[in-house]
């Protein structure tokens, strides 16, 4: 949402509490504007508040870039408090001034087009498109075409729900009569007649079949120096995540060494803890790679990650990372280790057994978990052992292997701190060719 958001909007108002200051989702949406190049206002909000310290905010901001305008930068600031209704109108006029000043203009006679914001399916209603106007003006009545569907506008509701019969450049409205439910991020324009529409969805329709086949060719390490190479690359986007503040300075500082005349290296996130699905979708819409040390990705993202095509590489060795990041950039990869996890499974509860060690009772969530494989523990998306199974059992008895959907017990080679709702995830190395 916050890439869509970023790649959509003319001006990027960045809303951070005064009592809380910067957090991380302050800064994963900061990426994001920044990254699509749109000019950032700050509502420095909740001013109201005990606690509340707007000069701490432009502290924390000015250290990513954003220095306001009475410190001798070029971010507006905003003190507002959207509760008691203080300095919003200041707020508005610096929207305005904004928007002045990069001459943001748009022709309503033109025929209309925009961007689809969110789409759903209403029992009552049909399908229904949440709609920008970003030219033009649309009338109720106009047929339009949206990526693969099309259709004649039956009714439009403005944001307080209420029936219009027009939308103008920079509102949002809720369109019905639509053929198929479009995908938000999606281009809608008026089109001249249902002939002309069924032509443009019927060709996108193809298009996207081709390229849903393809798959879409991301920037990935092994193929990294043919693009530079041929001059399609001339940065290389990384997102880097680590598990502690100490980590992340010191890779990052070695990555920003590694920049050469042909391609920069330009680290657009990074953060401590685990990846996250937002981290592969901030990677999927700035075509980066995404590079973990000391952390793994969650199921989830790591599901995104495959359907989105986004190259994650996580290491336990700063000077591996290294060496990969440089090899990479020189088209000098040797044939790697490749980690295929074959199983994960939740600690639900803890044993210790006498002369043994721990036991970690455990849920098997995901594949299948082997006696012969390697197993990490994670912990919170941190990584906190990697090692050899020292036992698997299944009651008392000790078997191969235990499938998803079964409890065992897992005992781990040379530890024994594992604790209930740890993640244990078992993974076998192949060699593979570069």
């Amino acid at each position: 949402m916050r890439a869509r958001g970023a790649g959509i909007t003319d001006i990027a108002v960045l809303v951070v509490a005064a009592d809380d200051g910067v957090m991380p989702q302050t800064l994963e949406a900061l990426d994001h504007a920044q990254e699509a190049g749109v000019p950032v206002i700050v509502a420095v909000n909740k001013i109201d508040k005990p606690g509340a310290d707007p000069h701490r905010v432009r502290q924390q901001l000015s250290e990513k870039g954003l220095v306001p305008e009475d410190w001798g930068g070029e971010t507006v600031f905003a003190d507002v408090s959207a509760k008691e209704g203080t300095n919003i109108d200041h707020m508005l006029e610096m929207i305005l001034l904004v928007a002045e000043l990069q001459e943001l203009k748009a022709n309503p006679r033109a025929p209309a087009s925009g961007i689809v914001v969110e789409a759903k399916l209403d029992k009552s209603r049909g399908n229904v498109a949440t709609v920008l106007v970003q030219r033009g003006t649309a009338l109720v009545g106009d047929v339009v075409a949206v990526g693969t569907a099309w259709g004649r506008i039956r009714a439009m509701f403005d944001d307080h729900g209420d029936p219009v019969e027009s939308a103008v450049p920079s509102q949002p409205v809720e369109i019905l009569g639509l053929s198929s439910l479009p995908m938000a991020g999606e281009e809608f324009r008026v089109v001249t007649d249902e002939k002309k529409a069924r032509q443009i969805t019927d060709r996108r329709r193809v298009q996207k079949k081709a390229e849903d086949q393809a798959g879409p060719e991301r920037v990935s390490l092994e193929n990294l120096f043919d693009r530079i190479k041929e001059g399609e690359l001339s940065q290389l986007k990384v997102v880097l995540k680590a598990d502690t503040q100490g980590s992340l300075e010191a890779v990052s500082e070695s990555l920003e060494k590694l920049s050469m005349d042909e391609v920069k290296l330009n680290m657009i996130h990074t953060g401590v803890g685990g990846i996250s699905e937002t981290d592969i979708m901030l990677a999927s819409a700035s075509d980066a790679i995404v590079l973990g040390f000391n952390v793994r990705p969650d199921a989830k993202a790591q599901s995104i990650a495959e359907k989105e095509s986004v190259q994650v590489s996580t290491y336990q060795v700063i000077y591996k990372l290294i060496e990969d990041m440089e090899a990479a950039l020189k088209g000098m990869l040797a044939p790697e280790f490749v980690e295929e996890t074959t199983g994960m499974a939740e600690v639900r509860q803890v044993f210790r057994v006498p002369g043994t060690g721990t036991i970690a009772g455990s849920y098997v969530t995901e594949g299948e978990i082997s006696r012969n494989s390697r197993a990490r523990v994670v912990r919170d998306g941190v990584v906190i052992h990697d090692g050899n199974l020292s036992s698997l059992k299944r009651f008392k008895d000790d078997v191969r292997s235990v499938s998803s959907g079964f409890e065992c017990g897992i005992g781990l080679q040379d530890f024994n701190d594992v604790k209930e709702g740890d993640v244990i995830e078992a993974y076998l190395l192949r060699e593979v060719p570069r």
